[in-house]
């Protein structure tokens, strides 16, 4: 295996578990509001768009307070 191409694996390798993480956490904006909550705090699944209670809650009040997260 070429020196080049074993980098780029290297680097692809290591970039799969950063991205991985990074989606499961809320943005920027929100962690700094509500804490570093995971998403599925207000979704119901990670990376869905579709909202449980309490992400109505929060959408809704613009808190979590009084919403149940935990």
């Amino acid at each position: 295996m070429k020196k080049t191409q074993l980098i780029a694996l290297a680097a692809a390798v290591m970039a799969v578990p950063t991205i991985g993480i990074s989606t499961l956490f809320a943005t920027p904006t929100f962690s700094k509001q509500v804490g570093n909550k995971p998403c599925t705090t207000c979704h119901v699944k990670a990376g869905a768009k579709d909202l449980n209670d309490v992400g109505n809650c929060f959408k809704a009040k613009k808190s979590l307070d009084g919403c149940g997260a935990k």
